[in-house]
């Protein structure tokens, strides 16, 4: 080796912009290997941290000394060096471009590529094999020198690999000290030391099925901040959904509310858990139905406020079609800061949060997307209820049961997904979307990229609650509830499975004509058509589902009525109603929803998918009696029964299918009558006929 060349490469092993290029790369390429190897931990979050900062930083240096290297090195001749070090200098490029594209969409987007992702990581494996393959032999070559050159080649090549460690072991300990410095959040782990084990120390959520993955109570921050999926610009879409559904005020529901108030009142606080399953999951966890609460304090808990929270579902690890809400549910693990913004919102923790979120989406991704939401028996864990002695003090009662109901029906057909309806293709529409959980390759339907997403807004039959509550979009869900009610949705996805038109079908029959005087029989048929339980389900000692039926001359006269309500909110009494009247083990009614003393039902009316159901109505028809000379004596008065001149020509009847989600009744129970409220009625469907008065003489009765 000539001493202008070794010269050269003792400059080239001491340059310190090589140095800082060599140390960079190595670091990235170790950080980038933990990022991808490592399980998910706080230092691997800061290691992402770290990462991308030190990727921007030297992303022009790092360019300039490649550039400059290549113009340096481009007339030599080619050997596998130097076609190594091509390779590793288009490997790197790749990787420094897809960094810059990936950190983009991780501080200004809503997702990264997962192409891009792909892209870089690929990158770092083949600069990894090509960079080593460059440098190594170099090292080995210049170190083999030393007998032929000074020592300073070789001393040179010894301090540029001790400096490339160096630099890497500082990248490190910015992320040690970072770890050294975070303090995540500290959580609730026990009990309160008042805390009723009623059910024994095995089951400390009893009567609820409900249980944690290690059988101790949950701090209430692990399963809330629902709305902080929305503050990213990430979920916004499917948060504003859920801020208004059911699941949202699932525990906010007044009804639901005064009735666990008398439950508790009346059996013990502790008695209350056998709702909170369903109903107000992160109370149940946290270990707050333990005690009773005032109205103040109980607006102020994290449970109430969110119901089903967002991380109470995608929480959930296993399920059993029991119900009572019999699931097992696993905190998942958070990431740095979003928990601390979730309590104190503040700019530089959400930034921090959304960037790890985005940039680092692996657990975010698996610990709370699992194919277990998608099957009907994951909804069963809640939407199957029963009593048991624990509650009734008696023995075992079915109450609401949809999954069997749906199990059982004409929609369900295992192992064909072409001819079943499952709960989430009719609950959860897909809605057009630009979330980046939009798409979903497991369905059977749909494409990863097809841009929608599942409505989070949990239509069902509920269109009271959320005006009560007074929640912001409560005239939206309202209305879309209603339609709902009525069949007005269209839902693409199944329109082939199902018929068009409402989804309690409706069918008046009656005559063509009558006669003045004629006893008319009418029959009402109801038909269960898009419904996938019964209908109507859920707590029939509250929802009611009847018949008005309205029967009118047409000059406007009322000749007939079933169904009417009046003033004060009532149904007539008499009136065709699909409902259930449980009682108590004495036989009195369950008219309060205290099912808590239930035992059975005396009566229970409810049309099963597919199938019909059927009433009849008689009245008479109008007529009027005038004196017949022809046939009086003075033993007795004969009548002439006719359709009087000028008079009715015709009966208008009309048949409504109506539902409202509590009664009058129990309103005024938990409420007082005073309140003014009333449930808001929805018609589901309805049908009517015109039937024609026959004109002229009727027949003739005779009276003494």
């Amino acid at each position: 080796m000539d001493t202008e060349h070794w010269r050269h490469s003792i400059r080239n092993w001491q340059s310190r912009l090589a140095i800082a290029v060599a140390g960079f790369l190595l670091f990235e390429t170790l950080s980038g290997l933990a990022i991808f190897l490592l399980p998910f931990s706080v230092s691997n979050q800061l290691n992402v941290i770290v990462h991308t900062v030190a990727g921007m930083i030297f992303l022009i240096p790092c360019g300039w000394y490649l550039i400059r290297h290549f113009l340096e090195y481009r007339r030599n001749n080619l050997s596998h060096i130097v076609v190594m070090g091509y390779l590793g200098t288009a490997a790197i490029l790749v990787c420094l471009v897809s960094g810059v594209v990936l950190t983009m969409q991780a501080v200004f987007g809503s997702r990264i590529s997962y192409g891009w992702d792909l892209v870089h990581i690929i990158s770092t494996f083949a600069t990894m094999v090509f960079v080593l393959f460059h440098i190594v032999p170099l090292v080995i070559r210049d170190r083999r020198q030393q007998d032929r050159v000074p020592q300073a080649l070789p001393a040179a090549v010894g301090a540029y690999g001790k400096a490339t460690a160096w630099f890497t072991v500082a990248c490190a300990g910015v992320i040690a000290i970072g770890w050294l410095a975070y303090r995540p959040p500290s959580f609730q782990t026990e009990f309160p030391e008042d805390y009723s084990l009623k059910y024994g120390p095995d089951r400390p959520f009893a009567p609820s099925l409900a249980q944690t993955e290690d059988s101790g109570p949950m701090d209430s921050r692990l399963l809330s901040g629902s709305e902080t999926c929305g503050t990213a610009g990430c979920h916004t879409q499917i948060v504003e959904e859920w801020k208004v559904s059911s699941h949202r005020w699932a525990a906010m529901d007044v009804g639901f509310q005064k009735i666990q108030s008398n439950m508790a009142q009346q059996n013990g606080p502790e008695s209350t858990r056998y709702c909170g399953g369903c109903h107000d999951p992160i109370s149940l966890f946290s270990g707050t139905k333990n005690l009773f609460i005032d109205d103040a304090e109980l607006t102020s808990l994290v449970g109430y406020q969110e119901g089903i929270a967002c991380l109470v579902c995608h929480s959930i690890r296993e399920v059993d079609v029991q119900g009572n809400a019999n699931y097992v549910v696993a905190a998942p693990a958070r990431y740095m800061f979003e928990i601390e913004y979730a309590e104190n919102p503040s700019e530089p923790a959400r930034l921090v949060r959304d960037f790890l979120i985005r940039a680092y989406p692996r657990q975010h991704v698996s610990g709370l997307s699992k194919r277990l939401f998608k099957t009907p028996e994951y909804c069963a864990a809640c939407h199957k209820q029963f009593i048991d002695k624990e509650i009734n003090k008696v023995g075992w009662v079915q109450l609401q049961n949809q999954y069997d109901n749906w199990r059982q029906s004409r929609w369900n057909h295992p192992g064909d997904a072409s001819k079943t309806i499952e709960c989430r293709e009719c609950h959860m529409p897909l809605t057009v979307s630009k979330d980046p959980a939009a798409g979903d390759g497991l369905d059977y339907n749909r494409t990863t990229d097809d841009g929608r997403h599942r409505s989070h807004r949990f239509l069902g039959s509920n269109q009271f609650m959320p005006t009560v509550l007074k929640l912001p979009g409560a005239e939206e869900q309202v209305a879309l509830t209603e339609q709902w009610l009525q069949g007005k949705i269209e839902i693409p996805e199944i329109a082939d499975k199902w018929s068009a038109g409402p989804i309690v079908a409706l069918e008046l029959i009656a005559p063509e004509t009558v006669r003045p005087g004629d006893e008319v029989s009418l029959k009402v048929v109801i038909t269960s058509n898009k419904v996938g339980h019964d209908f109507p389900t859920g707590p029939l000692d509250i929802i009611q589902a009847w018949i008005e039926l309205v029967v009118k001359d047409d000059l406007g006269n009322d000749i007939y009525t079933s169904g009417s309500v009046d003033a004060k909110g009532f149904i007539q009494q008499g009136t065709f109603m699909l409902k259930a009247e449980p009682v108590d083990e004495s036989g009195n009614l369950i008219d309060r929803h205290n099912l808590w003393e239930m035992v059975g039902v005396r009566f229970r009316r409810a049309l099963f998918p597919g199938f019909s159901d059927t009433t009849e109505y008689t009245f008479f028809c109008p007529e009027v009696a005038r004196p017949d000379a022809r046939r009086q004596t003075p033993e007795k008065i004969a009548y002439q029964i006719a359709a009087p001149k000028g008079g009715a020509r015709s009966l208008e009847i009309t048949a409504r299918l109506r539902y409202r989600k509590i009664s009058q009744y129990l309103l005024n129970f938990m409420f007082g009558e005073e309140s003014g409220l009333s449930a808001p009625i929805t018609d589901l469907s309805s049908d009517s006929r015109v039937v024609a008065i026959e004109r002229g003489t009727g027949r003739s009765r005779s009276g003494g």
